[in-house]
C-alpha cells in the first residue's frame, strides 16, 4: 500500500486535528456524509471532483491546495523551493504596474521583445511549458513596461502585457501560488485601461473571473456572468464568461446554470465560427472546440462518470493547442477512471494528456486523487506497472 503521509486524507485529518474539529462538524460544513470522510481520512476513498474538494478546504478554513500532501514535502512539486524562478515571476508581478517604467537597466531592443512574446504566445503556452514560461517572463514584461511608455510600440506592448500577465497568473497558479493569480488579473486590468479598448476590458473582466479564488465560487459566477455581458465585448471574451460561470455553477452543484452557460457558450460559438479562435494573445483559445473540452470537464464536476465520453466523442480536440489538448484528455481520463469497466481506458487518457502537456498533468490534485483511487482499486490484484509508474510522477510513490 502507498504511504498514508502522501494521501490527501492524511492531510484533511491533520488540519482537521489542528483545527480542533470534530469529523462529523467537517463533513457537515462540508456537506459530506461522516462515513465517507472517514474513509477519506483512511486513504480508503478518494476526492475526485472539486465541489467536494472545495467544500472540505472551505469548513477546515484553507486554500483547496493546502489539502495536497505534496504542498508539504521538502521539495513539492509545486513549491517555490522546486520552481525558484516563481520568485521572479512574483517580482516582477509586485514591483511594477501598468503605466510604471522600471528603471533599473534598459529594455532590449523591441525586435527581441517581440520574438520572446512570439515564443511565450505560439509554443511555451500551447505547450503547457510552465519552467520556460517562468523563465521568459521576468524579463518579458520588465521590457514590455519600459516600450508601453513610448509611442512607437505603445499599443503592442499594452496587448502583449496583457497576454503576458495572464500566462503568470497561470503558471503562478498551477504551482500553488494562487495568490499571483490575483495579483495578475489586476494587472491585465490595469493594462486594459491603460488601451481604453472594450474588446481587452473583456478579456481583463473575463481575466479577473477566472483568477478568482476557488473558495469564492458564488462571486466568480457573478464577475463570469458580468465579463459574459459585455455587450460591447469580443464573442470570444464573452463566450469564456460563459464557460466560466459553467464552471463555478457546477463546483458549487448546480447542474442546471451549469448546462444553461455551456447552452450560451455553445451559441456564442456558432457565432463565432471556428473549432478555435487565436485572438486574445493566447488567453483564451475560444471556439467549438474549447466549449466541447470544458463541457467534458464539467461533466465530471457534475458526476458524469464515464458518460463523458458521449460528449467527448464530437470534440475535435485536433484543433486546439496542446495546452488544451492536454486538458481534455485529462478530464476524460478523470471521468473514466471513476467507473470500473472503463478504468482503464481512463488511465491510457490520463497517460496521454501527461505525454501531451506532462507538467499540466502532474500538478493537477484531482487527477492524482483519481489514480490514487484506481491504484488502491488494484491492490487486490497486485497493481498496474503503468500505473504505479504514474503516480510516481504525480509524487505519490505508491508502494505495493
Amino acid at each position: 500500500m502507498h504511504e498514508r503521509a502522501e494521501q490527501i486524507g492524511h492531510r484533511i485529518r491533520v488540519l482537521r486535528k489542528w483545527r480542533q474539529m470534530k469529523l462529523a462538524e467537517v463533513a457537515g460544513l462540508s456537506g459530506v456524509s461522516v462515513s465517507w470522510l472517514s474513509m477519506v481520512e483512511r486513504g480508503q476513498r478518494a476526492v475526485k471532483d472539486r465541489q467536494r474538494l472545495e467544500g472540505i478546504a472551505r469548513a477546515l478554513r484553507v486554500q483547496p491546495e493546502d489539502l495536497d500532501p505534496r504542498e508539504h514535502y521538502p521539495v513539492a512539486p509545486t513549491s517555490a523551493a522546486a520552481n525558484p524562478a516563481l520568485l521572479s515571476v512574483e517580482a516582477v508581478l509586485t514591483e511594477w504596474w501598468p503605466g510604471e517604467v522600471p528603471d533599473d537597466y534598459p529594455a532590449r531592443e523591441w525586435v527581441n521583445v517581440r520574438r520572446d512574446l512570439t515564443l511565450l504566445n505560439q509554443k511555451l503556452r500551447p505547450g503547457s511549458d510552465y519552467d520556460a514560461q517562468a523563465d521568459v517572463l521576468p524579463a518579458l514584461i520588465h521590457d514590455l513596461l519600459i516600450h508601453a511608455s513610448t509611442d512607437d510600440h505603445r499599443k503592442d506592448a499594452y496587448v502583449g502585457l496583457i497576454s503576458a500577465y495572464h500566462a503568470a497568473g497561470n503558471v503562478a497558479s498551477r504551482w500553488g501560488a494562487k495568490q499571483l493569480g490575483y495579483v495578475a488579473a489586476e494587472r491585465v486590468q490595469a493594462a486594459a485601461e491603460a488601451l481604453q479598448a472594450p474588446d481587452w476590458l473583456g478579456v481583463s473582466a473575463w481575466t479577473r473571473a477566472q483568477f478568482v479564488s476557488s473558495m469564492s465560487r458564488k462571486r466568480q459566477y457573478s464577475l463570469a456572468v458580468a465579463a459574459a455581458e459585455m455587450t460591447d465585448a469580443r464573442l470570444e471574451s464573452r463566450g469564456m464568461g460563459h464557460l466560466t460561470a459553467a464552471l463555478a455553477a457546477a463546483s458549487q452543484g448546480d447542474a442546471a446554470t451549469a448546462k444553461t452557460h455551456l447552452r450560451e457558450a455553445k451559441h456564442i460559438a456558432d457565432k463565432v465560427g471556428l473549432a478555435n479562435s487565436q485572438w486574445g494573445g493566447a488567453t483564451m483559445n475560444f471556439g467549438h472546440a474549447n466549449v466541447g473540452i470544458w463541457h467534458v470537464g464539467i461533466g465530471v464536476e457534475l458526476g458524469w462518470g464515464a458518460q463523458v465520453a458521449e460528449v467527448a466523442k464530437d470534440v475535435p480536440w485536433q484543433a486546439i493547442p496542446t495546452s488544451r489538448q492536454g486538458a481534455y484528455w485529462m478530464d476524460l481520463g478523470r471521468g473514466l477512471l471513476q467507473e470500473k469497466r472503463s478504468r482503464e481506458e481512463g488511465l491510457r487518457a490520463i497517460l496521454k494528456a501527461e505525454k501531451l502537456t506532462p507538467q499540466q498533468v502532474r500538478t493537477n490534485t484531482l487527477v492524482r486523487e483519481a489514480a490514487l483511487d484506481m491504484f488502491m482499486t488494484a491492490q487486490r490484484n497486485a497493481g498496474n506497472r503503468e500505473l504505479r509508474s504514474l503516480l510516481t510522477r504525480l509524487g505519490a510513490n505508491p508502494i505495493v
